[in-house]
């Protein structure tokens, strides 16, 4: 099936292209020859018919995210709903539906036909809703769940293939060790299990469903500092560089891709970060969750956050 990086590259200017130039004022070209060099990702799965596509890269308006789902002590379709339109009323770019409890599947069929905005999910969440274990998955339960919500017409997906068993020992010196949700799941199966990443050595097949439905990879950041002390540490720097290794292999199968970063980093780090992540992942989109410059904000994570964010914005991360 082809994707908007597959037609980019063939020279082809798709009506989701179109559409995204005439929105960010840009030349229709210009910006099919940024996607074709995976500078810029438009986050359109085919079966999200209800889509109004965005870009998200260099030389486009820099995106925000919204978070949104259900828990498993409150779980309402109806909810969900009022969130989705709530973030589409007050101007989110996109939204992930991070729902832990309630019916996955009804839940998010119904954000994706509500929603215009791109969709995204951790699919790690559902694995474990559906199976109540962590130490006995198996690597095509993953695969499963993550089929499943790429034919639901999920636009992006976090996947956290980056943490491999190398990189565990590089842990020792942290502060808060491992606080990304999906990151500590697989780090949980790896040392219960003793064997490598599952994402990982099943990444192939990962982008073989990712390419059916053009489905955008977000390389999770299983590694994120959890706090000043462990910021730009060996263990988040070796987890980036795998992830720009895993960007050429989905760029090799025509897959969209963009990178997850930190995290917690003090205000003096973020530009070195996003240099970092241009770097080391061949410009691929930076897509920050944060970073919040201080451990103990004054009242909300959300002021920190919002300065890491405006401070990272201005240092070319593409999407917050």
């Amino acid at each position: 099936m082809p994707t908007q990086l597959s037609y980019a590259r063939q020279g082809k200017i798709t009506k989701e292209m179109d559409y995204v130039a005439r929105v960010e004022n840009i030349d229709a070209d210009v910006l099919r020859q940024s996607i074709a060099q995976g500078l810029v990702v438009i986050p359109a799965n085919i079966n999200h018919k209800t889509l109004k596509p965005i870009a998200i890269g260099k030389g486009v308006k820099t995106k925000i995210n919204a978070n949104i789902g259900a828990s498993k002590v409150r779980a309402s379709v109806d909810e969900e709903l009022e969130k989705i339109r709530l973030c589409i009323k007050h101007g989110a770019d996109t939204a992930m539906d991070l729902s832990t409890g309630g019916n996955l599947n009804e839940i998010r069929k119904a954000i994706i036909n509500e929603s215009v905005i791109p969709i995204g999910t951790v699919p790690t969440y559902q694995v474990i809703d559906q199976h109540q274990t962590i130490d006995d998955l198996k690597a095509d339960d993953w695969l499963d769940v993550i089929e499943q919500q790429a034919k639901q017409g999920v636009d992006y997906m976090t996947i956290h293939a980056g943490v491999l068993q190398k990189t565990l020992p590089l842990l020792k010196d942290r502060l808060t060790g491992v606080v990304s949700r999906g990151g500590a799941i697989l780090v949980r199966w790896m040392k219960v299990n003793n064997k490598e990443n599952p994402l990982y050595t099943h990444f192939d097949q990962l982008c073989d469903i990712f390419e059916k439905y053009d489905v955008t990879f977000s390389l999770g950041d299983s590694l994120r500092p959890g706090s000043l002390h462990d910021a730009t540490d060996k263990a988040q720097i070796a987890e980036l560089k795998i992830l720009g290794d895993l960007t050429l292999k989905a760029w090799e199968k025509n897959c969209q891709v963009m990178i997850e970063g930190p995290g917690h980093i003090p205000l003096n780090e973020i530009k070195l970060n996003v240099d970092l992540e241009k770097k080391y992942c061949h410009n691929a989109p930076f897509y920050v969750l944060g970073p919040l410059v201080t451990d103990i904000a004054p009242g909300y994570d959300h002021i920190t956050s919002a300065i890491g964010a405006a401070v990272a914005g201005m240092h070319g991360a593409d999407y917050l």
